[in-house]
């Protein structure tokens, strides 16, 4: 379990005030003002993607990992506040892991009393029969995952999926894809499924990866390693984030600065002719009259 944030420093009374799930969060500054700034980029990206369109019920991924968990909670907290007019139902799918403690989940998500759903489904033994030996599970995992999550979320009545993505996965995802994949692409904050009938939503998309391991230690979520499979080691994620974050030491500030130029595209300086149409633009002629 990760280390609690330690300082001698204590909020102002009339600053206090969460959600009851932060009744043993730290009464600290320091920490009073990373939950106050997840909690704004989280309201920010609800905001800026229009997340809450037509929406009244949300199934939140949770698999046991810090950011899945930062998600919830802050998606509690303004739910709380009267922030966020819509049903959360939490639901992880265990899907079979070897050494996956069953326990964990359902016991937190009890004990905070939010509404849940426990879905096992073994596609940890349909990737290992498909994906070859030495190769990494994670693309073809994720893809079983996402499915069965669409499943429950129509089940559960609800109008989106929403995932804890955050600025890293985001940042990462655009490199690989512009890397090894010859593309312009990362993953939205906001998704309307190929169905159709869903949305994915990615509340934590300006949200930095350090935030959330922070917010995680000072919130003491029982985190479940996503490295039960054995299949975590030598990713081309890794590489990119590893990229990132030697680009962040160098020239701090850089992944914000990144993150910025995803929302400000500008079509007729990139070299699609799909997205612009080039064979369209015409000169003043030299020779016109005014």
């Amino acid at each position: 379990m990760l280390n609690r944030i330690e300082t001698d420093e204590q909020e102002p009374a009339e600053e206090q005030g969460a959600h009851p799930l932060f009744a043993e969060a730290p009464r600290s500054v320091s920490f009073n003002k990373l939950r106050k700034r997840l909690l704004r980029q989280v309201r920010q990206a609800i905001g800026d993607f229009d997340m809450l369109k037509g929406q009244k019920r949300w199934l939140v991924g949770v698999s046991g990992g810090k950011d899945s968990y930062g998600l919830l909670a802050l998606l509690l907290d303004l739910k709380w506040r009267g922030l966020l007019p819509v049903e959360l139902v939490a639901c992880n799918l265990d899907q079979g892991q070897p050494n996956f403690p069953k326990h964990v989940l359902p016991e937190y998500l009890s004990s905070i009393g939010v509404e849940h759903r426990i879905e096992y489904k073994d596609t940890y033994s349909v990737v290992t029969e498909k994906v070859p030996a030495g190769a990494t599970y994670c693309s073809l995992c994720s893809r079983l995952r996402r499915g069965h999550l669409y499943r429950i979320a129509r089940e559960e009545g609800c109008d989106a999926l929403v995932l804890g993505h955050h600025r890293e996965d985001i940042l990462e995802t655009f490199f690989m894809n512009f890397f090894h994949g010859g593309r312009l692409a990362t993953m939205p904050a906001k998704l309307l499924n190929d169905e159709g009938d869903l949305f994915v939503l990615r509340p934590l998309a300006y949200a930095a990866e350090d935030d959330l391991e922070k917010f995680a230690a000072a919130m003491q979520f029982p985190i479940i390693p996503c490295d039960l499979c054995g299949s975590q080691d030598g990713l081309q994620r890794n590489a990119m984030k590893s990229m990132l974050a030697d680009i962040e030491r160098r020239m701090p500030g850089r992944k914000d600065t990144m993150l910025r130029a995803l929302s400000h595209v500008n079509p007729s300086h990139l070299l699609d002719p799909a997205l612009f149409d080039f064979s369209g633009l015409t000169a003043i002629s030299q020779g016109s009259s005014t």
